[in-house]
């Protein structure tokens, strides 16, 4: 369940592994470390949210608003999906000693983020309730916060300068368009893209789960006892 939303074609730097001299090269552990803090509290979200759905129900159930929020969210969710791999197509096929800055890296440092930001309001846009989502959105930019810049200091190391200027001049997160660069031609990683793909689909995992337990609370299987809008 944590690589729902950032499983291996999730990390922004995964693929960067700069070739430095000796000791001049970051130590690889300290972000792995990171990534395993990352999917621990991921996992406690998923299972907070999931939770909360249990004993809660949306308010506004069976309104023509809450089959708008049901459906942006699996709009939100098949975006994040094709944004993903969309963004693995220009990462997962450069050299690993690249700063990669085309295509949607050209706009926004973390695009693949970005788009898991969409996916986290997707699934918890399927409990109904804006309140849910928002919640499960806010922790996961939160999560992503917290290891970008974890990353952005092993990325200085490495790059320094290089990463610097590219620092500089893009966004973190929210796309600048009128910085956009495209590239001519694409190196793709088969592998990288499929796997990023098949990550990316399991979000939708997030449909049958929180409708099957709308459909627990209609069958009065389940009694909620809190209505959230």
């Amino acid at each position: 369940m944590t690589d729902l939303l950032a499983g291996p074609g999730a990390s922004e730097i995964q693929v960067i592994e700069p070739s430095l001299p000796g000791d001049a090269r970051p130590d690889p552990r300290a972000i792995q470390r990171v990534q395993r803090i990352r999917k621990a509290v991921l996992l406690v979200a998923i299972l907070g949210v999931t939770g909360l759905s249990v004993v809660t129900s949306p308010a506004l159930a069976g309104s023509v608003t809450h089959a708008v929020i049901l459906g942006a969210g699996v709009i939100a969710l098949v975006v994040a999906i094709v944004g993903r791999a969309w963004c693995s197509l220009y990462i997962g096929g450069r050299k690993k000693s690249e700063i990669v800055d085309r295509g949607p890296y050209s706009v926004s440092r973390n695009p693949l983020y970005v788009f898991s930001f969409l996916g986290a309001f997707g699934m918890g846009a399927q409990t109904g309730s804006l309140m849910l989502a928002g919640l499960f959105t806010v922790i996961a930019m939160g999560v992503f916060l917290a290891t970008v810049r974890q990353e952005e200091a092993w990325l200085l190391g490495a790059f320094d300068e290089d990463y610097r200027r590219y620092r500089d001049s893009t966004p973190r997160f929210w796309p600048r368009w009128s910085g956009w660069r495209d590239a001519p031609a694409l190196t793709v990683a088969p592998e990288y893209f499929l796997t990023t793909l098949r990550d990316g689909s399991a979000m939708l995992l997030a449909v049958p789960l929180f409708w099957g337990i709308t459909a627990l609370h209609e069958l009065h299987m389940l009694v909620p006892a809190v209505r959230l809008m």
